[in-house]
């Protein structure tokens, strides 16, 4: 093994946008209005119905569409919403901008995400909402948790930021949740750099989302150029998170690509499942039946407390990981603005230790999942 950092050979993630992005954008460029105009109505179409949902609402990211979706739903001051402690820390934020309590749960040891049959027991006269994250590409199990918000008159707001392509049990993020949020970040499987939308089948909630995402205006710099000045009103206390033409020019030509994209990362996790299987101290988050997985990421679990020397020892190869991610209740902030304490979520805390994501984009040469997987082997086979 080396002991210097050579330059990166293979990278976490490279994205694919190349000419039929520039043309999108350069035809923005040639129209007055680059703010939330006609591109973001026509890509706000085309994810609607991709989704299977009556409405999409294009945002700056998935933290402002989880945001806004609370504010819709009424959830604020005083109020609970019950989510998971392994996720990125923009789910609980965005809980605590509403002015909300995130309440965690522990998740499921096979798969990460929010253990359902845990969400009871953390509902208190407070809860007005839970939100599940569907960790990785994996859906949780929606219809489980559509009946206890049911049975306890709760929303749920989806952080389906890793799912853009995932479903469970024949059911699609948005589905059975109130909203779905989205994210189009830099590695995300659509991506604009920044942004995210969420979509909703409820009219009169996407009428007020709608009105939240731009300061409370009824009426936009769009509006105002098609039809001329004309007073317009702040109905409601809103937030400055719309999209702009130039993000929206970017995603349109990417969703003629999604499924394909889809199809190639499919293979190459599969390639990945096949070579990694043996490896010593290392197992992979299992699929649960039912589910089809949207394959955002491709992490692994390293026991026996290796985890950070197989970081090192990867990028001293000159290949580039992430760690999606360590719990969240035990970052400062959580420490001590809610008292957590090691051992509050003990599943994730496990997780969080033993994760690690691989390089993984669809673009991937399987030549570099050859190198992955060999350095991976020759670093865990030599602890034994």
């Amino acid at each position: 093994m080396t002991t210097t950092s050579p330059k990166t050979r293979v990278p976490f993630f490279m994205h694919d946008l190349g000419q039929a992005e520039l043309d999108s954008v350069a035809e923005v460029l040639l129209n007055p209005i680059l703010t939330t105009g006609e591109w973001v109505a026509r890509f706000e179409k085309l994810f609607a119905a991709r989704m299977g949902a009556r409405h999409a609402i294009a945002v700056t990211s998935c933290t402002g569409a989880l945001h806004i979706s609370l504010l819709a739903l009424g959830v604020g001051p005083g109020d609970e919403v019950i989510t998971t402690p392994m996720t990125f820390i923009a789910t609980a934020n965005a809980i605590i901008e509403a002015g909300a309590k995130p309440v965690f749960v522990d998740v499921e040891s096979g798969t990460g995400n929010l253990d359902v049959s845990q969400v009871e027991d953390a509902i208190s006269e407070h809860t007005r909402a839970i939100m599940p994250v569907h960790l990785y590409g994996q859906m949780c199990d929606m219809r489980q948790l559509r009946a206890i918000a049911d049975r306890y008159g709760l929303f749920i707001v989806e952080d389906a930021a890793h799912c853009v392509e995932g479903t469970r049990d024949g059911v699609r993020p948005g589905q059975l949740g109130e909203t779905a949020c989205f994210s189009f970040y830099a590695t995300k499987n659509l991506t604009c750099g920044e942004g995210g939308a969420l979509i909703t089948n409820d009219e009169g909630l996407a009428e007020k989302l709608r009105l939240l995402r731009l300061h409370g205006m009824n009426k936009n710099a769009n509006d105002r150029h098609r039809e001329g000045y004309k007073h317009w009103d702040m109905t409601v206390m809103g937030w400055k998170y719309n999209m702009d033409n130039i993000q929206a020019a970017l995603l349109l030509p990417q969703m003629n690509r999604l499924d394909e994209n889809w199809r190639k990362r499919k293979v190459l996790a599969e390639y990945y499942q096949r070579n990694l299987w043996d490896i010593p101290n290392l197992s992979l988050p299992a699929t649960q039946p039912g589910v089809e997985h949207a394959w955002h990421l491709f992490p692994v679990w390293i026991g026996a407390g290796r985890r950070d020397r197989v970081i090192q020892q990867l990028q001293a190869e000159g290949i580039s990981v992430m760690v999606n991610y360590r719990a969240i209740h035990l970052l400062t902030y959580f420490r001590e603005a809610f008292g957590f304490r090691e051992g509050a979520f003990p599943v994730a805390e496990h997780i969080g230790d033993m994760s690690l994501s691989l390089p993984f984009y669809p673009g991937m040469p399987l030549e570099h999942v050859d190198i992955v997987v060999s350095t991976l082997r020759d670093i865990l086979e030599q602890d034994i």
